[in-house]
């Protein structure tokens, strides 16, 4: 059995599960690893609410334009053909419905595919949703990339969510470092497991599991 996935594993992972062709937004942070590990060729056009579509990998070195950064205000490369545009016509991309996927990170996913990804609702956290709330709900299918627990363990695939939510029944997958899971109208499916087994899944969530 191989061990939990690395971070860069975990991206590519997402990566190879988005069809080709696709329209996709990555959100901010860990999810925008993700355009590092798309295949050349895919056809994959990845869309950045701040009004951009085409945005390629991240940039290094002298590829570097501080204009040119996804939502993240990281600075990325442009794939050919790259188009820009006001912020509101990115938003009506989102909420239109013209996004096949959007990966998103979260504080808790519920078994139904409720999604809790923008505050915790602690005294003295800052609450930052951003876009998330238009692509939980514009966006075809919603993929969540996340650890499977918190640092003192808790899981964060939860039976119902404790923190707020930005959108309820949109996640369709979990991406974490032990393993993914399907959120299907039966309930959560243990798509594959990376060092550990679906018996210590099982102990170790809440979460009836299908195999």
């Amino acid at each position: 059995m191989s061990g939990p996935l690395s971070r860069a594993e975990l991206a590519a992972t997402v990566a190879r599960d988005i069809p080709p062709g696709s329209y996709v937004n990555l959100g901010i942070g860990q999810p925008t690893t993700v355009a590092d590990h798309l295949a050349p060729g895919s056809g994959v056009v990845l869309h950045t609410e701040n009004g951009m579509l085409g945005t390629g990998r991240a940039a290094v070195g002298d590829e570097i334009d501080p204009d040119l950064i996804n939502a993240g205000k990281i600075p990325v490369t442009e794939a050919p053909g790259a188009a820009y545009f006001h912020h509101a016509d990115s938003f009506a991309m989102m909420r239109g419905g013209h996004l096949d996927v959007c990966v998103l990170g979260a504080f808790q996913v519920s078994a139904a595919g409720d999604l809790a990804n923008w505050h915790t609702g602690e005294p003295g956290a800052i609450p930052a949703v951003g876009g998330a709330m238009d692509l939980a709900i514009g966006a075809k299918q919603v993929f969540v990339m996340m650890s499977l627990f918190t640092r003192d363990g808790r899981a964060k695939l939860v039976p119902e969510c404790g923190y707020p939510l930005t959108g309820r029944r949109c996640v369709s997958r979990v991406y974490t470092e032990l393993a993914v899971f399907g959120i299907e109208e039966a309930g959560v499916r243990v798509r594959e497991t990376h060092g550990i087994s679906l018996t210590e899944l099982r102990d170790r969530l809440d979460v009836a599991l299908l195999p």
